[in-house]
C-alpha cells in the first residue's frame, strides 16, 4: 500500500506547523471571497473605499515583486542547494518574475487597489515564497521520497506557467489601449470557465508541490486552491451581474463542473 512518505520528505513539528498555518490563513481568503468579502484588488474592489489607494500598475507590482527579489536573492543565501531546492527556488522565482513581467508589458488596467490590502497580499506572497524555499533546504539530507515526482512537476508546471500566461494575453486584447470598461473574455478556455488563468495557476503549483514533495509546498498548493476557488466563484457571479448576455453555461475554474 502507497503511504503518504512514498511521496513526501519527512515532516519536522516546526514544518507541520507552518504547513497548518500556511494552508489555514490562505483557504481563509478564499472562504471570504465565496462569502462576499473581498480583498479590494482588481474588479471586485470597492471604488467608494476610503482607504488609501494606488493605481493597479503599482499596487500589482506590490504584491509580486518583492516575492520575486527573494527568489533571486535565496540563490545567493542557499548557494549550497541541492537539485531539487534549485527547481523549487528556480519554479518560484519564475512564476513571480513572470506576473512582473505581465504587469509592465501585457495588463491594461483601469481601476485601483486598496494599499493595506495590497500590503497583506504581498506578505503572504513572499512569506510562503520563502518559507517554502527555506524549507527545502532544511530537508536535505533527509531521506528521499521513494517515489520521485520532480520530473511530472517539472511539466505540469511549464503547462500551468504557458497556460496561465497565454489567457493573460487574451484578457488583455480584450482592451483597447484608452478603453477602461469590462467585456466577457473570449477565446482558449474562456468559452468553458470564466477564470482559466486560475486554473492554470493551480496546475502550475501543483507542478512546484511535485517538485517539492515536502508538505509545506503541498499544503500552500491545497490553501491557494481553495483560495482561487473562491475568487473564481466571486469572479463569476460579478459577470453574471454585470452582464445580461454572459453564457451560463460556462463554469468558473473547472470545465464542466464548477
Amino acid at each position: 500500500m502507497v503511504q503518504p512518505l512514498d511521496f513526501l520528505y519527512p515532516s519536522s513539528f516546526f514544518i507541520t506547523t507552518m504547513s497548518l498555518v500556511g494552508f489555514l490563513s490562505i483557504s481563509f481568503f478564499g472562504v471570504l471571497e465565496i462569502l462576499g468579502i473581498h480583498l479590494q484588488y482588481s474588479k471586485l474592489w470597492n471604488a467608494n473605499s476610503r482607504r488609501i489607494k494606488v493605481s493597479s500598475t503599482a499596487g500589482m507590482l506590490l504584491l509580486y515583486a518583492p516575492a520575486c527579489l527573494f527568489g533571486f536573492a535565496s540563490f545567493w543565501i542557499f548557494p549550497e542547494n541541492n537539485f531539487r531546492s534549485l527547481l523549487v527556488a528556480s519554479a518560484l522565482t519564475i512564476h513571480f518574475f513572470k506576473r512582473v513581467l505581465e504587469i509592465l508589458f501585457v495588463h491594461k488596467y483601469s481601476g485601483g487597489m486598496v494599499l493595506d490590502s495590497g500590503i497583506l497580499i504581498s506578505l503572504s506572497y513572499t512569506l510562503s515564497t520563502a518559507t517554502m524555499i527555506y524549507i527545502q533546504h532544511l530537508v536535505q539530507g533527509s531521506m528521499e521520497p521513494s517515489i520521485d515526482l520532480k520530473y511530472p512537476g517539472i511539466l505540469l508546471f511549464l503547462v500551468g506557467i504557458y497556460g496561465n500566461f497565454y489567457h493573460h494575453l487574451l484578457l488583455s486584447r480584450l482592451r483597447r489601449k484608452d478603453e477602461k470598461g469590462y467585456k466577457i473574455p473570449r477565446g482558449g478556455l474562456f468559452h468553458l470557465v470564466i477564470c482559466p488563468h486560475y486554473l492554470f495557476e493551480i496546475i502550475g503549483f501543483i507542478g512546484v508541490s511535485f517538485i517539492s514533495q515536502t508538505l509545506y509546498a503541498s499544503s500552500f498548493t491545497l490553501g491557494t486552491t481553495v483560495y482561487l476557488i473562491g475568487r473564481s466563484y466571486a469572479t463569476r457571479k460579478w459577470y453574471l451581474s454585470k452582464f445580461e448576455n454572459f453564457p451560463r453555461e460556462v463554469k468558473a475554474l473547472v470545465p464542466y463542473i464548477f
